[in-house]
């Protein structure tokens, strides 16, 4: 039984869906104004983790997340330049060209560490129509004002505005103000209220590229709107040919997103749906934790990002800093390290090499292994970790339990069930259903003849006692990217990547 912790009710609690084995799940997207840095992908891995939870556990997904290609400002005051608009002045290119380039390499990012894309992937500028047909849903229940810049939503008039930080609204007002860093517009009325709608500026400064007409102004939708509408259209299914019916309006199952989001934008997210629906917006809210650097948090605005493309550059993998967010628990805090992310890289190379000798055994057709515990029952073992909250350290430690198992030498069949290298491959590949680290692509391949010659060279060589020799054949063999190792099963090649760490 799938267990979540929610942070609207502060604990863990068994996920029940809104419907029966189907699960409506919006996670938010990135703002596309430049590269994503690992901070931020550490978000997304946590939200694949989720996905593929569910799927383990015969789940069906609706997964749905937006693209933030406007509306999001420099300042979470509504002050400041849009970040897109901003980006584009200084690359001189327009606004379009920017959010499109980013979109594509978050993408390519996401695709390097083996994340499942999203059903549905929604851009903010696709939904304009309806971001206005909810705002003047809104305006008619009477939750908005007009200031100079835009109209914006009060919220005081939601009763229990901000019971996702689990302050109510005097505490979350008295919070935001103390930790303010820059003045809020003497036009609103509250702190905590936000803009729905920001009207172009029209003071002889330069034209806006992305700008649309409105009942109010021309203009551009706020940050929050944007996921409000989304998450109605897509999975609350309030809209029918841009005609929002919030008494038809569905619960959402899961939203997820970073613990940043929590107060500000999760939280107006909230006001705005159920302000226009008088209905609970979503049932569970996942949050991850920060990845820090020892310095402290990293991000873009620190100047202390490290991109995916830098781990590359430094002949890591991918799939090395997957692996490294595996071993901790997605709601706690991780420090980043490159000790930690080679340390992630050789346990990788280990299980690969762990891969490709089930594969070789399994090739050769070699006898049943005794073992002390039976497959299925590491199964459950390892899906209840998982289901515990998404425990992927301790899902690891089983799939390492059983590594160990399958190198472990039991001489006694009598006292042990047996199990065949087919077996523990199939099970490893089960495992990797959830922890998506790819080692269904291992593939045993031909070796290259001059590989083939160079092996049974060093044969005939150590065979001689030629020792020295013997050793200069096995560092060809390594410079043509591979690796031999003496085992007691005889000599293995395996390209390098493969190769064991001890």
């Amino acid at each position: 039984m799938l267990r979540l912790y929610n942070t609207l009710t502060k604990k863990k609690q068994i996920f029940r869906p809104r419907q029966d084995r189907k699960v409506s799940l919006y996670t938010c997207g990135p703002t596309v104004y430049s590269t994503a840095h690992i901070g931020n992908l550490r978000t997304y891995v946590f939200e694949d983790i989720l996905k593929r939870v569910l799927l383990f556990d015969s789940y069906k997904v609706k997964h749905v997340m937006n693209i933030t290609d406007v509306g999001h400002l420099t300042s979470n005051a509504d002050k400041g330049e849009d970040k897109i608009e901003k980006e584009a002045k200084k690359e001189k290119k327009s606004a379009w060209q920017i959010a499109k380039f980013y979109s594509k390499k978050f993408f390519q990012d996401c695709g390097k560490l083996n994340i499942i894309p999203p059903n549905i992937v929604a851009k903010a500028t696709d939904q304009i129509p309806e971001d206005i047909v909810l705002i003047k849903t809104l305006e008619k229940k009477g939750f908005t004002y007009r200031t100079h810049d835009g109209i914006y939503f009060d919220t005081s008039k939601l009763p229990d505005y901000g019971k996702l930080t689990g302050m109510n609204f005097e505490k979350l007002n008295k919070s935001l103000r103390a930790g303010a860093r820059i003045k809020f517009s003497p036009e609103k009325k509250h702190i905590t209220d936000f803009a729905l709608w920001k009207f172009s500026p029209r003071n002889g400064r330069v034209k806006r590229q992305m700008e649309w007409p409105s009942p109010w102004g021309i203009g551009f939708p706020g940050w929050h709107i944007e996921c409000t509408v989304i998450n109605l259209k897509y999975l609350g299914n309030a809209f029918r040919k841009k005609k929002f019916y919030p008494q038809k309006a569905q619960t959402i199952d899961i939203h997820c997103g970073g613990i940043d989001l929590i107060p500000i934008h999760h939280t107006n997210e909230i006001a705005q749906a159920e302000a226009a629906t008088n209905k609970k917006f979503v049932n569970y809210w996942l949050h991850g934790a920060f990845l820090n650097l020892k310095e402290g948090r990293m991000g873009k605005s620190e100047g202390n990002a490290i991109l995916l493309q830098t781990i590359e550059n430094r002949h890591y993998q991918p799939l090395a800093f997957r692996y490294l967010l595996l071993n901790t628990h997605y709601r706690a805090p991780l420090e980043f390290s490159w000790q930690a992310l080679h340390n992630a890289q050789l346990s990788l190379n280990n299980l690969y090499s762990f891969v490709f000798d089930c594969l070789l055994d399994k090739k050769k057709n070699k006898n049943k292994r005794n073992t002390a515990f039976s497959l299925p029952a590491l199964r459950k073992e390892f899906q209840k970790a998982i289901n515990d909250d998404l425990n992927t350290p301790q899902a690891l430690a089983v799939l390492w339990k059983l590594v160990k198992e399958y190198y472990q030498k039991r001489t006694n069949p009598r006292k042990n069930k047996q199990l065949s290298p087919s077996q523990v491959y199939s099970l490893v590949l089960d495992f990797d259903k959830v922890l998506g680290l790819k080692l269904k692509q291992i593939k045993i391949l031909p070796l290259p003849s001059t590989v083939k010659k160079l092996v049974k060279k060093r044969e005939q060589l150590r065979k001689e006692r030629k020792w020295k020799e013997a050793d200069r054949a096995r560092k060809q063999i390594e410079n043509q990217g591979f690796i031999l190792e003496d085992t007691s099963r005889g000599a293995i090649v395996k390209p390098k990547i493969y190769g064991r760490n001890k």
